[in-house]
């Protein structure tokens, strides 16, 4: 799998594909096959059958105490980018992003980089735990989004923003 340089998506509603779920498949095994003390997770979603979204893939990218340097020179080693847009994540809790072609289709990547004991991955986890569980909340989910986007918010801090109060509902019921 080649890594590419970064495609951001403006903020659309697409259903789900399933080729998504293969190609971070692929990212995780490439990603751990470089750093074994990393431990990386399709989030997201992308990362929940049959929940339409913004077409991203998300990836949580877990790293032990003391490895943050590690895990940030294991994605740029690969090829992927710093975040450039949008609102930047700081250095010491950094998103990389890239894209990829697979299945003939190209997919914008955001990999969180965060340490595994952080409130935040236990937290990412449990949502998409919960969609996948959950078709009710899974489908309210993919009703907010709808409404975000039909408010017309055009900018993806703004539709990321719109979305925090769900998710962090959803996480609190969890």
């Amino acid at each position: 799998m080649e890594i590419g340089i970064y495609r951001p998506l403006p903020p659309a509603y697409h259903e789900h594909d399933p080729a998504a779920a293969h190609a971070a498949e692929e990212l995780i095994e490439l990603i751990g096959g470089r750093n074994d003390r990393l431990h990386i997770e399709h989030i997201g979603s992308s990362a929940v059958p049959g929940c339409g979204g913004k077409g991203y893939i998300d990836l949580l990218v877990t790293y032990p105490p003391g490895q943050l340097e590690s895990a940030k020179q294991t994605l740029d080693a690969l090829g992927f980018q710093h975040q450039q847009s949008g609102h930047p994540f700081p250095e010491e809790r950094p998103m990389r992003v890239c894209s990829v072609e697979h299945q003939g289709r190209r997919f914008s990547v955001h990999a969180h980089v965060v340490a595994r004991d952080a409130t935040e991955a236990h937290e990412l986890v449990r949502f998409r735990d919960r969609l996948r569980a959950d078709d009710d909340v899974r489908r309210k989910y993919e009703a907010e989004k709808r409404r975000i986007l039909d408010a017309g918010v055009t900018r993806a801090e703004e539709y990321t923003h719109a979305k925090t109060d769900f998710i962090r509902g959803v996480v609190a019921q969890s």
